[in-house]
């Protein structure tokens, strides 16, 4: 195009057309780099105040297509985007989700991983690999059906080794189970496995209750307490997140038994029953 209408000492109007070009590229480029600047500072403060309430963070990391995503959902009832494609899953989505011990964790879903991740991605997925870095528990999911599973593994493991997160307690999650109907009874889970099926609902109880057991954080006691019964608020705090053995009312207030995480006797106490 710069040759159109040329001439000794005139300028093709191909010349100008790849100038303004150049200029509308790096207006978008810029843009996005203030996007992606703009949503760090605000998870930067989301995660501030998560942090503050010392709730447990959990992670899911793995392969893409490994069903991460469908996890995420069957656990926390929502309706994060599920789909073979990569990336499908860009940013990090956190729901809270209840234990058998009636402690809260904070579930994130990650991206999905690929070999040799281009470093041109690495700043869209900055605050994804962040919320890893600051995980109480990673759990590693695998496509248990897929025939290339230790490959995909092996890829996991080394981007994880460069996070320098392979250190943190990890739990390795085999989904997909009831795509294996011949292997499926042969399946036994262990203190660093538990098989499961997203899709179909099957071992998330176990699943649950294993990342109960692993969970340092915000650790469970057990206590007595004497609770005002106008204290309606924190009885029923009591109820909805800890485990009450006994409950005895004895004239103004009552005296209840109970297992909760610190976070919630915090709040309590001045009720606690020393000794």
């Amino acid at each position: 195009m710069s040759q159109l209408g040329g001439g000794i000492g005139t300028r093709g109007p191909g010349e100008t057309q790849l100038e303004t070009d150049r200029r509308k590229i790096f207006r978008r480029v810029r843009h996005v780099k203030e996007e992606l600047e703009r949503v760090r500072k605000v998870r930067a403060q989301q995660r501030q105040r998560r942090e503050s309430t010392a709730v447990p963070m959990v992670a899911l990391v793995g392969y893409t297509n490994a069903g991460k995503s469908t996890l995420f959902n069957a656990l926390t009832q929502a309706a994060v985007v599920e789909s073979p494609r990569m990336f499908a899953t860009l940013d990090p989505t956190i729901r809270a989700i209840s234990l058998p011990s009636r402690r809260e964790v904070l579930l994130s879903d990650t991206v999905g991983f690929i070999r040799n991740l281009p470093h041109t991605l690495v700043s869209a997925f900055r605050a994804t690999l962040e919320e890893l870095q600051r995980a109480d528990l990673i759990l590693h999911v695998s496509d248990a059906s897929s025939p290339l599973s230790v490959e995909q593994d092996a890829q996991v493991e080394k981007v994880l080794k460069e996070l320098e997160v392979q250190g943190k307690p990890r739990l390795r999650v085999m989904n997909k189970i009831d795509l294996l109907p011949e292997e499926r009874e042969s399946l036994r889970d262990d203190e660093s496995t538990v098989n499961i099926s997203a899709a179909k609902g099957m071992g998330l109880s176990a699943l649950l209750q294993r990342i109960d057991q692993m969970l340092t954080g915000d650790a469970l006691n057990h206590v007595t307490l004497h609770i005002p019964q106008n204290e309606g608020k924190i009885l029923a705090t009591l109820e909805a997140k800890s485990q009450i053995y006994s409950r005895r009312y004895r004239e103004s207030f009552v005296e209840l038994e109970v297992e909760a995480p610190e976070s919630v006797l915090r709040k309590m106490r001045k009720w606690i029953v020393k000794g």
